[in-house]
């Protein structure tokens, strides 16, 4: 980068001409002094980081949201009449779908340690925007300097200015990592070092891909050069060895004068086990982040008997406590002390990951539609299918009996009279 460039930019951190956060301060200055934002660039550019990152957030993100109530018999139904259904399900606001909404919450929240979605207006007017975390800081205000009552407030740096917030404007879902239970930490800044051998290793890769794999060398020669002479003549070979001539034709041959030999300090990533060791952290980062081995495109110690088992464990173990997390701060934040009194909450639908094929399917309806736990048309909508006439009733199959009649067929009167098939529920 140019000097003239790098003063103007350290000239703007300085001066504070516009609300920039402390990540483009710290990029802005680094580029003053002439740093490698190599490593600084982030971590999504390590693959295995990265795939994790993607496997959390189109989790969340392909998981629809229900509002739901209790009913007054203890059952459950889908409230749609309701302003907030289609908000959290379908549409937050006119430039989201809640498909992005979610996910892109889940990928700040562990990207940074913390996702954040303001609310903005009630019930039939309420629209969701993602803030980016970065932009975020989190205040706990115990000495009432930005507002009458102790609250935790969010400060969201904008172009404009700074936005104040406070703590029930704001749906706040942290990282498992959190020391004070308010502000959580990022997988990237726990493993630090991990992700940057990450880095690192595939730094090393891209270097060799660019030299065409030509190992560092050692040059020997006789006679006496000057430095500058010896620097003109090592960089003519070298540029003969690293294909910079590829132009002109010469590709493999690399000339070498009279009473020079040139030989290569061969280091090779097998004597290194660069690539188990590259495996092993790869393995480490997904474990940080809950995702097994097979997510990441690693089958060599996969002990799942099936599909469906593999998202089972991956539900149990990783998802349910992140989708936990959503549903609490949703019912919170979104409805009102008598809603709630009401039995209204946020629900994901997590069938959608835990499906098994369709003949499973099928058999598992058919199950529970016989066993009186659906009803034909419940059974039916989860096939996606439409509902018929009289499939709203309660079937089963006919041998099943109460329990206080058991045995009644074993009576050798077979018409009982009512005053001894009442003695025979008893």
């Amino acid at each position: 980068m140019e000097l003239k460039k790098r003063i103007k930019l350290a000239y703007n951190v300085l001066a504070n001409k516009s609300v920039i956060t402390k990540d483009d301060q710290i990029r802005s200055m680094l580029d003053f002094l002439g740093i490698d934002q190599a490593e600084t660039k982030g971590a999504v550019s390590e693959a295995t980081y990265y795939a994790c990152m993607k496997v959390l957030s189109e989790s969340v993100g392909k998981l629809p949201l229900h509002l739901q109530q209790y009913t007054e018999k203890g059952g459950v139904r889908k409230a749609r009449e309701h302003p907030l259904y289609n908000v959290c399900n379908s549409r937050p606001n006119k430039y989201m779908n809640a498909t992005n909404l979610w996910g892109s919450c889940e990928y700040n929240r562990n990207h940074y340690g913390d996702g954040y979605i303001l609310i903005d207006g009630a019930g039939i007017n309420t629209k969701l925007w993602l803030l980016p975390s970065k932009n975020v800081e989190v205040w706990y205000d115990d000495r009432k300097i930005l507002g009458d009552i102790p609250d935790i407030y969010y400060l969201y740096s904008y172009g404009g200015g700074i936005l104040k917030l406070g703590s029930e404007e704001v749906i706040h879902v942290k990282g498992f990592d959190s020391l004070d239970g308010i502000t959580g930490m990022s997988v990237k800044e726990r493993l630090k070092n991990t992700v940057n051998s990450g880095i690192k290793s595939q730094n090393l890769i891209n270097r060799m891909y660019d030299s065409g794999f030509t190992a560092k060398a050692v040059l020997q020669y006789t006679g006496d050069l000057s430095d500058e002479n010896a620097r003109k003549f090592t960089k003519g070979i070298e540029d003969y060895a690293t294909g910079k001539l590829k132009n002109d034709g010469i590709k493999n041959i690399i000339p070498i004068p009279i009473g020079a030999t040139l030989q290569p300090l061969n280091i090779k990533l097998t004597d290194n086990q660069f690539v188990e060791l590259r495996q092993y952290s790869a393995l480490q980062i997904a474990s940080a982040f809950g995702i097994k081995p097979y997510q990441i495109g690693d089958y060599t110690k996969s002990s799942y008997s099936s599909a469906e088992a593999q998202q089972l464990s991956f539900y149990v173990e990783t998802l349910l406590y992140i989708i936990k997390q959503y549903e609490e701060e949703l019912t919170y934040k979104l409805l009102s002390e008598k809603e709630v009194a009401e039995g209204y909450h946020f629900k994901f639908n997590i069938s959608v990951i835990l499906r098994a094929d369709f003949a499973t399917q099928v058999k598992t309806l058919s199950t529970a539609v016989n066993s009186f736990l659906l009803t034909p048309n419940e059974a039916r909508s989860k096939l996606d299918l439409g509902s018929v006439e009289g499939g709203d009733r309660l079937l089963g199959n006919g041998a099943s009996i109460p329990v206080g009649l058991t045995g009644i067929q074993y009576m050798q009167n077979k018409n009982p009279k009512k005053g001894e098939l009442h003695n025979a529920k008893k």
